[in-house]
């Protein structure tokens, strides 16, 4: 029996196509992300997988079993399957410990064990109200955690937070697999967000699932700009551009990230730093190898504006 199964989904909102004959399996405990930019359909297929939206076509199976829509059942959702919005909400004048008790199903142990994995056990005294967004957000997926759920699927879970608190965020949800042994599938409109923690990345782009496979996969092999620029820079080099600097390639265009341009020894090719950018833990430098420009990510000092290099490209 598969866990999650998803088949042909489709969904228009509007007269507007908004999600187009999307199929997959997600087998337990594997980490699922989908990225896409805004307004590809992701959103929306999630509430479908959930239950919290009627799908036109197509059918989501969870444990063997169909996942209706809100016309199909009195109450939307389904058991097993824990949904959290980037727009959720909390009640108000409650403490944080009221909030969680409502819905527990869990032991007084195994709930204690969540609100240790989710980094609130702090916050029990505080009213609603007294919490910081980031700590509102990790006390609602707390109070998902404690009903029991098989799968939670988490819409953006880091639009709107800041770097400490996306940071712990991410680390919540590394050991709400780890340790909750709970399958996790989440959304992104920042990948870059999801590299490190998905087993499987599903790219979207007006509905419809573009590319997939592991971070390494996506990253290094986008199919399109697009998808390459989902992940972040890159250098875009038609098949003459790829043979000038030795690759040999079957493709029209290959997709090149700057950390995969570094110096070489007296052998590589010939280029001029234009400019050099500080990021902080690297510096990128943008260079002339005769008519092609390259972006090159290194070590901060490795390189000065208007020195002349040696380069490879490494694949």
């Amino acid at each position: 029996m598969s866990f999650l199964t998803v088949n042909g989904i489709s969904k228009q909102l509007q007269d507007q196509a908004v999600v187009k004959d999307v199929s997959f399996n997600q087998p337990q405990f594997q980490k699922l992300a989908i990225a896409g930019a805004t307004g590809s359909g992701k959103s929306t297929l999630l509430k479908i997988i959930s239950g919290l939206l009627q799908t036109d076509e197509g059918t989501v199976d969870f444990l063997g079993k169909r996942v209706k829509g809100p016309l199909d059942v009195l109450i939307p959702g389904h058991p097993g399957i824990a949904y959290l919005s980037q727009h959720f909400e909390l009640r108000n004048n409650f403490r944080v410990e009221e909030i969680l008790e409502r819905d527990n199903k869990l032991t007084a142990q195994d709930a204690m064990h969540v609100y240790e994995v989710c980094r609130i056990t702090h916050l029990f005294k505080r009213k609603n109200d007294q919490v910081s967004g980031g700590e509102r957000q990790r006390v609602a997926l707390a109070r998902l955690l404690t009903t029991a759920p098989q799968l939670l699927v988490l819409d953006e879970p880091f639009s709107n937070l800041d770097m400490i608190h996306k940071q712990q965020l991410k680390d919540v949800i590394a050991d709400i697999s780890s340790e909750l042994s709970i399958t996790c599938l989440l959304t992104s409109h920042d990948p870059l967000d999801v590299l490190s923690w998905a087993d499987r990345i599903m790219i979207m782009r007006h509905g419809e699932v573009i590319q997939q496979g592991t971070p390494q996969e996506v990253y290094l092999h986008p199919q399109d700009d697009y998808c390459a620029a989902l992940f972040g820079k890159f250098n875009h080099l038609s098949d003459v551009q790829a043979a000038v600097l030795g690759i040999q390639t079957t493709d029209t265009a290959i997709y090149i990230r700057p950390e995969k341009v570094v110096l070489a020894d007296g052998n590589g090719i010939a280029a001029k730093v234009l400019s050099v950018k500080f990021f902080g833990s690297y510096e990128e430098a943008l260079l002339q190898a005769g008519d092609i420009q390259l972006l090159m990510s290194m070590h901060p000092g490795a390189v000065k504006q208007g020195e002349g290099v040696r380069i490879r490209v490494e694949l």
